[in-house]
């Protein structure tokens, strides 16, 4: 290490580590006195920062894992904040949506306002053309001074005038004064309670509007929802107009795309467009808002000591809405006409038919074509067809094993019956032959059996294992459809049209489901649910018509839903009378309304609870 030229490190080395090769030269200096001892060394700049090293890679750590830190705390706000922006977009949506439909709303009372101001302008009009002429072509003579007035039996007035003496009669003008004077007292009366009916109305519809402010806000969006989901899918169906340049033409069913917010999607008179959410909505509300409770029609009391048998299991009108029939565990088959039971205000009615079976009765359907045709279904499995002008059965099927539930007529195919119960079969009948014409087997007790309106080859069933079924009756080695949702026994099915079946079951519950949007297998999700009667262990029936739902109760009263809604429009409780004296008792002793249907699409109900006792409501 003398030689000098064995004491110069690499430039390279020098560049990157001067103070080390510094140190290094010092630790080899030539002269060995020159040389730093172990003191110095130790307080050397080099060895001071090698002891500063594992504090500095110490910072290093502490720093990466508060950046690590740092990073799951973005994380974290990141993932509080996505579901936030996402319902602030819904929000804003939301407002966007109620915005644009207050707008439509305060135009449409606009113009409903000017026409209102119209048409009063114009009336006001008329009157004022009116009165004018009439004063134009009266002659009544002027009096200067009336001296005396004197009544003769307040029909004749003599009034003497002070110039001419004579005596001129105008009682008969009088009296026209007083009566005219009465008719507009009357009328303005009238008027005022008119007005005072309205507002009460208004004040109870908005009561009700209040009460059930949350479920009308879910119908709101979900139609409103269901409206944008329906446009967005319209988007894929257009065609192209070339020779005219216009490029594509988007139309709805029924309508063109841009009028979906346009004013003409909300009329009051009536005919309310459906093709937006705000038009469905308005239409909902109406239906709803309409009715409240029910009015007493008629009662029909059928019970006594000496038949305490008197169930009635189901209830049925005929092609023209002039008869119901009544059957149940009284093994009779009952016809009455609903417009005598109603002019006549009796407590016994007796019906104008009565046809004896030999079992009890558990269903009765009218023909829908021949309106002296009426099926019946018995426990005792036996199907059978009447004639009721003959007061007959005419045919009998019995291949049944056990008891018969339900039986249903299909309204496009008039020959075609269905029948269904404990033996898990559903039948399918010609009513000109005694065998069947066809045979599912599943199960389960079959309790309802149901044609749509419209088809004659569609037929849904409610089953004790809680489903329902659909079939398309041209296969029916396998159901078309299952609907899968309620938790006990289903124990009736209705269509309220093509597509939308209703379907009520012994858990409390009636279920609303789509067709529509069923591709075959199985459909879990209802439309909609409705809740609020009671139903746990018996059948409490069900009808529909133009959109209303009406069932039982084993709280001995009738409940009525719109569609739209899963809440009670109205009800109605049965009074429980004591067949002794007849007097009205407060403990129903477990009483159920057992049957209900619809008089065709009016708001005349019969319902029968299980004592036999029947009632006409009306809903007001």
């Amino acid at each position: 290490m003398s030689d000098l030229k064995h004491r110069v490190p690499p430039p390279q080395l020098l560049l990157e580590w001067p103070k080390e090769i510094a140190f290094c030269l010092w630790l080899l200096h030539p002269d060995p006195n020159c040389r730093p001892n172990m003191s110095e060394v130790l307080q050397s700049e080099i060895i001071n920062e090698a002891r500063k090293v594992p504090v500095k890679w110490k910072n290093v750590h502490l720093l990466e894992e508060e950046i690590a830190d740092s990073e799951l705390l973005l994380d974290f706000l990141i993932q509080v904040q996505q579901p936030k922006k996402e319902k602030a977009e819904k929000l804003r949506e939301a407002v966007t949506c109620i915005t644009s439909d207050i707008e439509v709303v305060l135009n449409k009372q606009s113009v409903l306002k000017q026409k209102g101001i119209s048409s009063f302008a114009s009336s006001k009009e008329e009157k004022l053309a009116v009165g004018k002429g009439k004063k134009n072509n009266s002659s009544s003579p002027k009096y200067a001074q009336t001296k005396g007035i004197h009544f003769d039996n307040g029909s004749v007035a003599n009034v003497l005038s002070a110039k001419t003496g004579k005596t001129i009669m105008f009682g008969k003008q009088l009296q026209h004064g007083n009566q005219i004077c009465n008719m507009s007292y009357g009328k303005k009366l009238g008027k005022l309670n008119l007005q005072s009916r309205a507002r009460g109305d208004f004040i109870s519809r908005s009561g009700r509007v209040v009460k059930n402010f949350k479920e009308l806000e879910k119908l709101y969006f979900s139609t409103r929802s269901k409206a944008k989901q329906s446009v967005s899918d319209t988007l894929g169906r257009y065609s192209y107009n070339g020779s005219s340049g216009q490029g594509p033409i988007l139309r709805t069913e029924g309508c063109d795309l841009n009028m979906v917010s346009d004013l003409s999607s909300i009329k009051c008179s009536g005919d309310r467009s459906n093709s937006d959410g705000l038009g469905s909505f308005f239409d909902s509300l109406c239906k709803y808002l309409r009715f409240s409770k029910f009015k007493v029609k008629a009662t029909l009391r059928q019970g006594d000591l000496l038949n305490s048998s008197s169930l009635v299991c189901s209830l049925d009108f005929d092609r023209d809405k002039e008869f119901f029939a009544t059957a149940g565990s009284s093994k009779k088959i009952k016809v009455f006409e609903c417009d005598t039971v109603l002019k006549e205000d009796l407590d016994i009615h007796y019906p104008i038919i009565e046809m004896n079976s030999q079992s009890k009765l558990s269903g009765v359907c009218w023909n829908s074509y021949i309106k002296n045709h009426i099926a019946s279904s018995a426990f005792d499995g036996v199907v059978q067809l009447w004639d009721i002008t003959r007061n007959q059965a005419i045919m009998n099927f019995e291949e049944h094993q056990q008891r018969v539930w339900s039986i249903d007529f299909s309204q496009a195919y008039p020959t075609r019956l269905a029948s269904g119960g404990d033996d898990g079969n559903v039948k399918l009948w010609n009513i000109n032959q005694v065998r069947s014409v066809g045979t599912i087997n599943t199960n389960a007790n079959v309790c309802s059996v149901q044609f749509p309106p419209d088809s004659a080859w569609l037929l849904a069933f409610g089953s004790a294992d809680h489903k329902i079924y659909c079939y398309d009756l041209r296969n029916i080695k396998t159901p078309w459809c299952i609907l899968a949702n309620h938790k006990k026994t289903v124990s009736n099915v209705k269509f309220l049209d093509s597509t939308n079946l209703v379907s009520a079951s012994i858990d409390g519950t009636l279920k609303l489901w789509d067709l529509a949007t069923s591709t075959g297998g199985v459909l879990r999700n209802p439309v909609l649910t409705y809740s609020g009667h009671k139903n746990e262990k018996n059948f409490v029936g069900l009808s529909v018509a133009d959109g209303y739902i009406a069932t039982g109760s084993e709280s001995n009263e009738v409940f009525v839903y719109h569609k739209s809604f899963p809440i009670p429009v109205a009800s109605y409780k049965f009074n429980c009378v004591d067949p002794v004296n007849g007097q009205e008792v407060y403990d129903d002793d477990g009483q159920f309304v057992s049957s209900v249907c619809w008089r065709g699409q009016s708001q005349t109900l019969v319902a029968a609870n299980c004592k036999g006792n029947i009632e006409i409501l009306e809903m007001v």
